[in-house]
């Protein structure tokens, strides 16, 4: 229903069977239209005991006292502290506790009159030798000289002058014109020098007049100079030396657990239990045998990234890498083997000696070789059986009767009988044979054939004729035998042959070539002819040469003319000296036409024929103080980090010398200390040294908070970083208690009204206020953070110690990447100042305007705060019901809400009524508990 309906609830839409009921949130109550909610006031349904104020807090209340008054011990009553909290004591200005009483103190630019009580003015002009002309006025802390009408002060500031010749003139000077007595002369602004002329000025270059010393870079400006720092390194406070950045949050370090910056670089580290690795970046646990369930039976010995299982002396490490089982079985058990017995993982095994071969029963041991035991009496080889042996013959041989001599199978396989056509065996030896047509010679092993024409393949390719054991080659008539001794070639091939020749064909060898008559040339197919000269046989059409190729002809120009793409007329090679090209550096000759090119740092403009200089920054005097960068067809002026470009588009000014209206708030609690509250103020002290302190520039005022909010000076109080730093030194420690979100209700509310000096907000002035605290508020802070931020207020939080991020989180503008800086104690407070300086430069030089509403959004996103004496618990039982999306969380001491939560999250069906007003009620009683123990223990 609440999700189809107009529900109107001012709070939650809870859906019920067919309808809907409305919830509000925790420290609200339902008005009677059932729809709106207002704010539960148990301070006046309650009976609070409080003996001066009763202040609501979420589902519970808190007492507090008047101004001069601390709450004591029982939460309830209280006692008097502040003497001046009672109408002033009387004092007109300031009243001033003492430990026993108090004084009466007047604002800068006063002095107490003698009934010690009231303030009056001093008048400066008659105090001292003013030295005016005409009128002296006095001021809040000084006095100035004035002129009458018709009059104007003169540079001196005490003498005045009637002419102003400078206006009536053209007097031509680049910067100041100065009155003198009938003329007027010439003067340059400070940081500048005149030159021979009288008129123009030329910049002092403060970094080669003085000793600068700084450490890396001197930059000039207007009235001196400033100490710059190499990319990444950062200016110190001294503004000359220079140090490395935050190392570990410029570079992508890679360490698995910690990044510790160390002098110009960084080391990783582990956290406790974890040692480095190798890699000098990631970690491994240093006992993993005692972190993990291990397994092992024996021992666990801890190896780089893992473990390794053990055993203890006599034992061997199973397979599966954890049991052990005993080395020596053997020496352990009744094994009877007769040689050896052999340990064999999870048993053993018997083995026999050297020569001796187990037997099936596995224990007892046979001889292996009786052939070498015994006199066997084989003529070849011996071979033995199981428990005997027998004698076998070699290849080609057959064992006699007596089953110990051999005799040979084929005496003509078995020796080297020299037999060239065959060997016949007869009884124990052989005779050689020859095959059919052919006669066994009178060695008695090699034959010869009885004609050897007909019975070998003699090759020859017209005649074979016989000669005793060989035979000879002859050709036919016309012919004769080539040197092979086989072949035969016609004496005249010319003749004998289709040779092809176009012209003439020349016998040569055993072949022909083809050569040409007279003015011909052979072809490379080496028996057509082509004309020596085809550009005298045809008409070629070359404008200018004719040159002859293998089959053809190709046209050539003459020197210092190309041929044309007709491939017969030619055109002149360089078109640039033959035409006015009106390049102004360079023409380059391209086909039939040319290019215009530029010299080297120097590049074509759009009409392709100019050029123009790559680097104008270094060809022309640009003037820019400290950066010129090219741009196309221009250039123009940047500033170093920490810089912004002033409105003449050359000279720079430190980021911090623009417009802000600052705030800061500043933890006066009894948890800080007296000591750290000084090192607080040297670190508000650092900030202002960085800014330019004026009404036009930087204005700066300072809430201190404890129990109350005092405001130190406000925004027009001061305007001077020498008064402003005296007023810091000067401010009193308070404390008390932790009032966060009254200090930051006060800040939103008065302390950038213009009433207090602060410009308006058509003045698009930056509104930054920098809220400093040690621990817990006492109060809600996220309401008025959150109203702040939607002002237009940037806010910087800055944690140290026991600060809760979460509130932290809640406080800080975002990104909170950008605006929360925390340390565990007060050490690195140096390093956040640097580190706030720079970001709140660099929020200035972005956005020259008030900061969108839409920025001050609070984003729950930081992490929850951890630790033994609180735990954390969100609760999200409702988040799963469909028209319900509520996720509250509280902070509960006790450890046994986590079986309490625990339970109530098991429940499926969380969305009934039942189970929400259950929560509900529960959670509201826990805060309330807990507010009421938290609030009484600070």
């Amino acid at each position: 229903m609440c999700s189809i309906v107009e529900h109107h609830c001012d709070h939650f839409c809870i859906n019920t069977p067919g309808s809907y009921l409305c919830r509000c949130k925790q420290g609200y109550i339902l008005n009677a239209d059932q729809k709106t909610c207002s704010t539960q006031d148990l301070c006046a349904v309650e009976k609070h005991a409080c003996e001066q104020i009763c202040v609501n807090t979420p589902g519970s209340y808190v007492c507090q006292c008047y101004e001069g008054y601390e709450l004591d011990a029982d939460g309830k009553s209280c006692v008097v502290v502040d003497y001046c909290a009672l109408d002033n004591h009387g004092c007109q200005h300031e009243c001033v506790n003492t430990k026993d009483s108090y004084y009466c103190r007047c604002h800068p630019g006063f002095i107490l009159n003698p009934d010690k009580r009231t303030c009056g003015k001093p008048d400066y002009c008659s105090l001292q030798d003013h030295g005016c002309e005409q009128e002296c006025v006095n001021t809040d802390d000084s006095y100035f000289c004035q002129c009458q009408e018709g009059f104007r002060l003169n540079p001196d500031k005490k003498t005045c002058k009637r002419v102003d010749h400078c206006v009536e003139g053209n007097h031509g000077c680049e910067q100041l014109c100065l009155n003198t007595g009938d003329s007027y002369v010439c003067q340059c602004s400070e940081g500048f020098v005149i030159n021979e002329d009288l008129k123009t000025c030329s910049r002092v270059d403060h970094c080669a007049l003085s000793d600068h010393g700084c450490e890396h870079l001197c930059v000039n400006g207007d009235r001196s100079y400033t100490c710059q720092c190499f990319e990444g390194y950062r200016l110190r406070n001294d503004g000359k030396t220079c140090k490395r950045k935050n190392v570990c949050k410029s570079v992508n370090h890679g360490c698995e657990h910690i990044c510790v910056n160390a002098d110009n670089s960084y080391v990783c580290k582990c956290r406790e239990g974890f040692v480095l690795r190798e890699d000098g970046k990631t970690c491994r646990r240093e006992d993993i045998c005692k972190s993990v369930s291990h397994g092992c039976e024996h021992i666990c010995v801890n190896e780089d990234d893992s473990y390794v299982c053990k055993c203890h002396e006599g034992f061997l490490l199973r397979e599966d890498g954890k049991t052990c089982r005993n080395k020596d079985i053997c020496s352990s058990v009744h094994h009877g083997c007769e040689h050896v017995c052999v340990n064999a993982d999870e048993s053993y095994i018997c083995q026999c000696y050297e020569g001796f071969a187990l037997r099936e029963d596995g224990r007892t041991c046979r001889n292996k070789d009786v052939c070498n035991s015994v006199d066997h009496g084989c003529e070849h080889i011996c071979v033995n059986t199981d428990s005997s042996y027998l004698c076998q013959c070699y290849e080609g041989f057959v064992l006699r009767d007596d089953k110990k001599t051999c005799k040979s199978k084929d005496i003509c396989k078995s020796i080297s009988h020299g037999c060239e056509h065959l060997c016949v065996n007869n009884d124990d030896s052989y005779t050689c044979q020859c095959h059919d047509g052919f006669i066994l010679r009178q060695d008695g092993k090699t034959c010869r054939s009885k004609d050897i024409c007909k019975s070998v393949n003699h090759g020859c390719e017209h005649v074979c004729a016989s000669a005793g054991d060989s035979f000879v080659c002859k050709c036919q008539e016309g012919f004769q035998l080539r040197e092979d001794g086989k072949t035969c070639r016609n004496k005249d091939l010319c003749k004998s042959v289709n040779h092809g020749c176009e012209h003439v064909c020349v016998n040569s060898g055993d072949s022909y070539t083809c050569k040409c008559h007279d003015g011909f040339l052979l072809r490379e197919d080496g028996k057509t002819c082509r004309n020596k000269d085809i550009c005298n046989s045809v008409d070629h059409g070359c404008e200018q040469v004719c040159v002859n190729t293998e089959d053809s002809y190709i046209c050539q120009c003459h020197e210092e003319f190309i041929l044309k793409e007709d491939g017969k007329t030619c055109r002149y090679k360089d078109v640039c000296n033959s035409v006015d090209h009106s390049c102004e550096h360079i023409c380059v000759n391209t086909g039939d036409s040319y290019v215009c090119k530029c010299h080297e740092d120097f590049i074509l403009r759009e009409d392709g024929k100019t050029c123009r200089n790559k680097d104008l920054c270094k060809s022309i005097d640009h003037g820019c103080e400290h950066v010129c960068i090219n741009t196309n067809n221009s250039y123009s002026c940047q500033c170093h980090e920490g810089f912004v470009l002033r409105q003449d588009g050359r000279t720079c000014r430190r980021c911090t010398e623009g417009p802000i209206d600052l705030v800061f708030v500043i933890d006066g609690s009894k948890s800080l200390g007296e000591d750290n509250f000084e090192i607080v103020k040297q670190f508000v002290s650092g900030i202002l040294d960085t800014l330019e302190i004026s009404p036009k520039a930087a204005r700066v005022g300072l809430l201190q908070y404890s129990t109350e909010v005092r405001t130190e000076f406000t925004l027009k109080q001061f305007s001077s970083a020498k008064d402003m730093k005296k007023a810091v030194s000067q401010m009193k420690y308070m404390g008390r208690g932790s009032m966060t979100g009254l200090a930051l209700r006060q800040m939103s509310e008065r302390s950038f009204t213009e009433t207090e000096g602060a410009r308006p907000f058509s003045a698009n002035v930056p509104r930054i206020s920098i809220v400093f605290t040690d621990g817990r508020a006492q109060d809600e802070v996220s309401e008025w953070a959150t109203r702040a931020k939607q002002r237009g207020i940037i806010i910087y939080a800055i944690g140290i110690g026991k600060a809760i991020e979460e509130e932290l989180l809640e406080i800080a503008s975002e990104p909170s990447y950008k605006h929360l800086f925390y340390a565990e104690d007060f050490t690195a407070l140096e390093d956040i100042s640097e580190e706030l300086r720079a970001q709140i430069c660099e929020a200035l030089r972005e956005s020259p305007h008030q900061q969108d509403a839409s920025s001050g959004r609070l984003h729950r996103t930081g992490p929850q705060p951890s630790g033994p004496e609180s735990t954390t618990i969100a609760i999200t039982d409702v988040i799963d019901c469909p028209h319900l999306a509520v996720h509250h969380k509280y902070l509960f001491e006790d450890s046994h809400i986590h079986s309490t939560t625990a339970r109530a999250s098991k429940d499926n069906d969380q969305c009934k009524c039942e189970n929400l007003v259950t929560f509900q009620n529960y959670a509201t009683s826990e805060v309330r508990k807990l507010t009421q123990r938290y609030i009484l223990s600070e």
